[in-house]
């Protein structure tokens, strides 16, 4: 039962993740987990685990390389969280809405929810990776050795 589990709870983890490559969300965070969670089950799994970390924390690093990389993340980040919040309160639909009052808001509280977490989770990304990356240039050197060493190794 637990592998069943762990296995559905990763496959669920890895196709979060991909979709949320172009929507809102931690796309390579969740792939991540999803690959660490099935990894325990599948050595093409185990295999891809530290490609994945490496490649999230090459964008985290690159989103604090500099202040108008810094200053959009937090806006990007804000501005999803602020439509989390707008889903959650559930105001209802303006006047200048042209359609059915029906379709303003689609997807209720757990639309509203997921976008909240979303920016909280981005805003506290954001954070780590400014504490970890920005203004160490030897951090950064460190990741791109260890991303040449993983590259040669594959």
């Amino acid at each position: 039962m637990k592998r069943l589990v762990l296995e559905t709870l990763g496959w669920l983890l890895v196709v979060a993740g991909v979709a949320a490559l172009v929507l809102p969300g931690p796309g390579l965070l969740m792939i991540f987990a999803g690959l660490v969670l099935l990894s325990q089950q599948y050595e093409w799994a185990e295999r891809r685990v530290e490609p994945v970390r490496l490649r999230a924390l090459r964008g985290a690093a690159d989103s604090v390389e500099t202040w108008p990389r810094i200053a959009l993340s937090t806006l990007g980040a804000l501005a999803i969280l602020a439509f989390g919040i707008l889903w959650d309160v559930d105001p209802p639909a303006p006047e200048w809405w042209p359609l059915e009052a029906s379709y303003w808001l689609l997807g209720g509280v757990w639309t509203g929810l997921t976008l909240t977490l979303s920016g909280l989770l981005a805003l506290a990304l954001l954070v780590y990776s400014y504490r970890r990356f920005h203004g160490r240039p030897e951090a950064r050197t460190e990741l791109d050795r260890e991303i040449e060493e993983a590259d040669e190794e594959s």
